[in-house]
């Protein structure tokens, strides 16, 4: 019964992050001032529903992004958002195996919502780039 719950639930998380309302921000999205609005805004229209407002995840279903151990390396975190997974990945010692979808945003708004997680929830405050998006999208 839990499987299925689990998949269920992975179910409706690809249905509303996969059609989620893309909004782009200005072209100067790496200035964290105007990132920060835009990166809100794609955060909750694309990743809440899973990772919560609040960036505290779901146990054992979806992972916090809240002071995530994970986002140290953010090569990592931008080919998680860029490609998607669907790998078992380690966050802050808990494990978790749930799909996370390719998200269909471009460059400017990968930046402006990772910049966002980062200057949230807790996080180091890094600013990424769409430059650096474009890096890894091409790497990958």
């Amino acid at each position: 019964m839990k499987n299925l719950c689990t998949m269920l639930l992975a179910a409706i998380a690809l249905s509303v992050t996969s059609c989620g309302n893309n909004t782009t921000p200005d072209s100067g999205s790496a200035n964290t001032a105007k990132a920060a609005p835009a990166g809100e805004t794609i955060y909750k229209n694309n990743c809440s529903t899973c990772h919560m407002a609040n960036g505290q995840g779901v146990p054992g279903s979806f992972p916090p992004l809240a002071k995530a151990d994970y986002l140290a390396n953010h090569e990592q975190a931008i080919k998680m958002v860029v490609k998607g997974s669907s790998s078992e990945i380690t966050v802050n010692g808990d494990k978790y195996s749930n799909m996370m979808p390719p998200q269909q945003l471009s460059d400017d708004e990968v930046a402006a919502v990772l910049t966002y997680v980062y200057t949230n929830f807790g996080n180091t405050g890094a600013v990424i780039t769409p430059d650096q998006v474009k890096e890894i999208r091409a790497k990958y």
